[in-house]
């Protein structure tokens, strides 16, 4: 046997000799159970089907995506969990490509041309941090957080070598909870005692979580000054200028580190609808005809990136133009769930723009009608959907739009942007009205819902609950309450592995969107509570 007997790998590589060569040394390490996939699109369906222990991926890969924008991806799509060892393969001449890279924390990376003795020790050294910090892992996968702090608490004395990671984890652990508080002192210590600049970035999150904004500028800023290929700084500074209502220096910091950095897709979006809210209309799009090229080679493509860009163009004055990319999104986003409603919203942007009155009214009917049926569809878009409405006598169809926005605002931003479309359009009573209609449905649900529980319908609550998130799934105290439905449900009625799942699902959705909710430590403990009583708390290794 040797330290790799059992495991799975999957070879991410578009040359077949290099495939074949990569597979013998793995072969020649101990490690038989191996896939391949010769693109990004291939690897993401393995990926869906079944989770590999090792991936060891080629950094240039064909079809317009490299091995950053894939590792982003799956990351981002939770198609990796935290026990995957990520490689990097790359020539020595992309190093500088593969550094820009570096806020992804690969695993490691391996220079070619290599042995595969040296493949072997690159994964041995990766497998023993991997097994010291499994425990971990298998708690933070269960929904077990405090737990896994506890693990890292009592993991790190045995393990000093990884002292640092154990810190680090610890910290990332309690921002998680919408601790940043607790997360604080620790990046604290971690900088004092390392100067490490991932340290100095956790504290300015810190910060900002807690909207100490002026604080975490001028943190960020010094870092980006100090570290200027540190492209999370750049992001994190590039948000806290935007929380402050710098959108302008937002859009700068944005391009700032797209300059550094610039294959990553999601920042060359915020980029393009940064500027697209600035004005800077030459910005957003050369931007997003980045987004849009580079995206359609991703399995992840959304047809929202062709709106905004046909957005800008007739902001510009180029209908002609909006309109070539009007079919390029029916031609290649064929097939994709929002691309009905986003092709009919970019058409009325035209229409409206020409004067084609007609074709008009036309197209707005079929958005509204697509809009029923649209699932994530983002607020933005449905906005210039609502303004469009406005703006050629469909206000029915616009208020209902508006509506479903303002009842799944996240917070009271989104809510203001919602009333602003009503307002420029000189209905600032009717935004106020709908506003308060917004709310008081909200409060009414999720009334509804506590009264099924107090009644002991339980069932029934999670069932009234699942649909208002399915509706609302934005809408923080909505996500909160299904939450609480389904947790008071398990602890009456007993367990059920698929409300089990749904309510780790529902916290971690609450967790994102209201990450200081004082409410959610309590959450937490019941959801613990739950587990231990139906003996489905992880076991420490």
């Amino acid at each position: 046997m040797t330290v790799l007997d059992g495991l799975t790998a999957l070879i991410i590589e578009p040359h077949a000799g290099m495939r074949a060569s990569i597979h013998n040394m793995l072969t020649l390490c101990g490690l038989n159970k191996v896939d391949h996939a010769g693109s990004s699109n291939a690897a993401i369906k393995h990926l869906g089907l079944k989770q590999f222990d090792i991936i060891l991926c080629e950094y240039d890969l064909d079809g317009g995506q490299d091995g950053q924008q894939l590792l982003e991806d799956l990351r981002h799509h939770k198609l990796i969990n935290l026990a995957t060892m990520f490689f990097m393969v790359t020539a020595e001449g992309n190093y500088s490509k593969v550094v820009s890279a570096a806020e992804l924390a690969p695993t490691d990376y391996i220079l070619k041309p290599f042995a595969a003795d040296r493949l072997l020790e690159r994964i041995a050294r990766a497998l023993e941090k991997r097994n010291v910090f499994m425990p971990v892992y298998r708690l933070m996968e269960s929904g077990q957080p405090r737990r896994a702090i506890e693990a890292c608490i009592q993991g790190l004395p045995a393990n000093p070598r990884y002292a640092i990671d154990f810190l680090r984890l610890r910290a990332e652990l309690h921002m998680f909870l919408g601790e940043p508080a607790e997360a604080e002192p620790i990046y604290k210590q971690l900088f004092e005692a390392k100067a490490i600049a991932w340290a100095r970035l956790g504290l300015a999150k810190t910060m900002y979580m807690r909207e100490r904004f002026d604080e975490a500028q001028e943190v960020l800023t010094e870092l980006v000054a100090s570290n200027n290929k540190f492209v999370d700084a750049y992001d994190w500074l590039a948000k806290t200028h935007a929380a402050m209502g710098e959108l302008g220096k937002s859009q700068q910091v944005l391009a700032d580190a797209v300059a550094v950095s610039p294959h990553a897709v999601r920042r060359l979006r915020k980029l393009g609808e940064t500027a697209l809210e600035t004005g800077d209309v030459d910005t957003a799009e050369r931007t997003l005809k980045q987004v849009v090229s580079k995206a359609k080679y991703s399995e992840f493509r959304d047809p929202e990136d062709h709106v905004k860009l046909v957005q800008t163009l007739v902001k510009k004055g180029d209908p002609v133009q909006a309109a070539a990319v009007i079919r390029d999104l029916e031609r290649s986003m064929n097939g994709q769930p929002n691309t009905p409603a986003c092709s009919a919203i970019s058409s009325a942007m035209v229409h409206e723009y020409t004067g084609n009155e007609e074709r008009l009214d036309e197209a707005l009917g079929q958005a509204l009608a697509a809009c029923r049926d649209a699932v994530g569809l983002s607020d933005s878009v449905k906005l210039e959907l609502a303004r469009t409405c406005l703006q050629n006598n469909k206000e029915e169809g616009a208020t209902e739009v508006l509506g479903e926005v303002m009842r799944n605002a996240g917070n009271s931003a989104a809510m203001a942007k919602a009333m602003a479309v009503l307002e420029q359009a000189g209905r600032a009573e009717l935004a106020t009205t709908m506003a308060q209609q917004a709310r008081q449905h909200v409060v009414d649900l999720v009334a509804t819902g506590a009264s099924r529980a107090r009644d002991g319908d339980y069932r029934g609550a999670v069932q009234l609950m699942l649909e208002a998130v399915a509706k609302l799934p934005d809408n923080p105290q909505v996500v909160f309450n299904a939450a609480v439905a389904v947790l008071k449900c398990l602890e009456n009625e007993g367990w059920d592995e698929r409300l089990g799942q749904q309510a780790l699902s529902l916290i971690d959705t609450v967790r994102r969107r209201d990450p200081v909710n004082p409410k959610l430590p309590a959450l937490d403990g019941l959801h613990t509570q739950i587990l231990k009583k139906y003996r489905k708390v992880a076991v420490d290794a």
